[in-house]
């Protein structure tokens, strides 16, 4: 056992490895953590650094992997990359799921039985509402694609981020998405965190690195407490959360992630509920 493993087995580091693989998006969310956009910066992580950082992650004893943006699927490779990368530890991809469909629905065929779960964004039961906070057209995109997605033998997960849903549109948001084919323990329902957008908007809940679970975070500009880390507010990357301007090897970020983890008091991460 090592630092890192030992972390990991005791909780005070989270098991997966989470990539950045892009900033750009084909939506403009009214909380999103990265300000991401059409317009915005691609900063694209390399995928064969991806691919070598996922193999030194299970060395390390890391025993699975997320892949975030931006909008992953807004980049050519990704599902050739994640193909690669689920061979090599499980993982989990965030989505709009607004992007399933021709070519690329058809190229999804390639993580077929893989281990591997898409993660999709769904805030509210109500189209109106829902679009709201995402962008024209989301909520009838995304109940379209999700059904599709399961057909074709991919786990699914939903993920609402709220900063308040009540009782009963939860309980119709939960209808929806048995309907769809997702059940209820794939759907996380989880608060909006006061960075990015959600900052300049006064949105959301206030956290830190005492608040926030250590799951290290690799992006274009570095390795990251967690994917509440690389967070950008008003255009300029925030840096409160940046443990290493060094990735590779990820040993240096992982060992970095151990120093910080184990002078937190135990249990103070869970305080926000969005392990």
């Amino acid at each position: 056992m090592t630092a890192v493993s030992d972390a990991i087995a005791s909780g005070a580091v989270g098991e997966r490895v989470w990539f950045y693989a892009n900033y750009h998006c084909n939506l403009t969310c009214s909380y999103c953590l990265t300000g991401s956009g059409p317009a915005v910066a691609r900063r694209l992580l390399d995928p064969a650094l991806m691919v070598e950082l996922a193999f030194q992650a299970r060395e390390l004893g890391f025993r699975s992997l997320g892949v975030t943006g931006g909008e992953p699927f807004m980049v050519s490779h990704m599902p050739d990359t994640l193909a690669t990368l689920a061979n090599i530890l499980p993982l989990v991809v965030l989505s709009n799921g607004t992007l399933f469909s021709g070519p690329r629905l058809e190229r999804m065929e390639h993580l077929r039985g893989l281990p591997i779960s898409i993660q999709i964004s769904l805030d509210s039961p109500d189209p109106d509402e829902n679009d709201s906070m995402r962008g024209p057209e989301n909520f009838a995109k995304v109940v379209k694609a999700i059904p599709k997605l399961v057909d074709k033998g991919i786990k699914v997960r939903i993920a609402t981020t709220q900063e308040e849903i009540g009782e009963e549109a939860l309980e119709r948001l939960c209808k929806l998405h048995r309907e769809l084919g997702v059940p209820d323990e794939d759907h996380v329902v989880r608060p909006v965190i006061s960075r990015g957008r959600a900052l300049t908007a006064g949105m959301g809940l206030s956290a830190g690195v005492e608040n926030i679970p250590c799951e290290l975070t690799i992006s274009a500009d570095g390795a990251f407490w967690s994917p509440f880390g690389p967070t950008v507010t008003n255009g300029d990357l925030d840096l409160d959360l940046l443990i290493s301007r060094t990735v590779n090897p990820l040993s240096i970020a992982a060992n970095a992630a151990v120093g910080l983890a184990t002078g937190t008091s135990a249990g103070a991460d869970a305080t926000l509920g969005i392990r």
